[in-house]
C-alpha cells in the first residue's frame, strides 16, 4: 500500500464527517429560516388585524344590530317582493328578531313603495332592444317608539345587461338575478341604517 492510498483512506472519514456536518447545519439553517418567516407572517397579520378592528371595520353583512333595536317589524304591502324577502333574511343574519306586530317591535321599517322594472338603453339598426337597464326603487322610513326617526328616504339602484333574442330564457334569468342582487343591496343599506340608530 502506498502512502497516497493511506492518506486517502484516512482522509475519507474526515471529508464524509465534514459533509455530514455541513448537511446538518444547512438543515438547521433552513428550519431556523422557516421559523423566522412564519413568525414574521404572524406578526404581519397581527399588525394588519389590530388597526382594522380598532377603526370599526367589519366584514359586510357580519355585524350585529344594537340591543335597543333587536326586535324589528317590517311593514310592507307585499311580503313576497324580492326586497321584503331579502330584508327579513338580512335582519335575521344580523341578529334581529322579526316581531309579529308593530306594537311588539323596538323599531318598525315601513316600506312605502317597492318598485322594480326595466328600461331600454339601446336599440339596434333594426329597432330591436340590445341593452336594458333594470332598476329597483324603494321608499322607506323607520319608526321607533311611535316616532319617525328616519324620515322617508328613496333608494334606487340600477344595473344594465345586454339583450339577445336568441338567448331569451338566459337573459330573463340574468334579469331576475340582477333584481335579487339589487334587493339584497338595498336590504343591506336599510339594515346598516338601523344599526346606526
Amino acid at each position: 500500500m502506498s502512502s497516497s492510498d493511506t492518506i486517502r483512506r484516512l482522509s475519507r472519514p474526515l471529508v464524509e464527517g465534514l459533509s455530514r456536518r455541513e448537511r446538518t447545519s444547512s438543515r438547521a439553517f433552513g428550519s431556523t429560516l422557516a421559523s423566522i418567516s412564519s413568525l414574521f407572517l404572524v406578526l404581519l397579520c397581527v399588525l394588519v388585524v389590530i388597526p382594522l378592528s380598532s377603526c370599526g371595520f367589519r366584514l359586510r353583512g357580519s355585524g350585529e344590530l344594537p340591543a335597543e333595536v333587536r326586535r324589528i317589524y317590517v311593514a310592507t304591502a307585499d311580503e313576497l317582493t324580492p326586497l321584503a324577502v331579502e330584508l327579513r333574511e338580512a335582519l335575521s343574519r344580523n341578529g334581529a328578531t322579526l316581531a309579529p306586530a308593530a306594537s311588539a317591535a323596538d323599531a318598525v321599517v315601513r316600506v312605502r313603495s317597492d318598485r322594480t322594472g326595466r328600461r331600454v338603453l339601446s336599440v339596434s339598426a333594426r329597432n330591436t332592444p340590445e341593452e336594458f337597464e333594470v332598476f329597483y326603487v324603494v321608499d322607506y322610513s323607520i319608526d321607533r317608539g311611535g316616532q319617525e326617526v328616519v324620515p322617508s328616504q328613496v333608494l334606487e339602484l340600477t344595473r344594465s345587461f345586454s339583450f339577445d333574442e336568441a338567448d331569451l330564457l338566459a337573459k330573463d334569468l340574468e334579469e331576475d338575478i340582477l333584481r335579487e342582487a339589487m334587493a339584497r343591496d338595498i336590504a343591506g343599506l336599510i339594515v346598516r341604517r338601523l344599526g346606526s340608530l
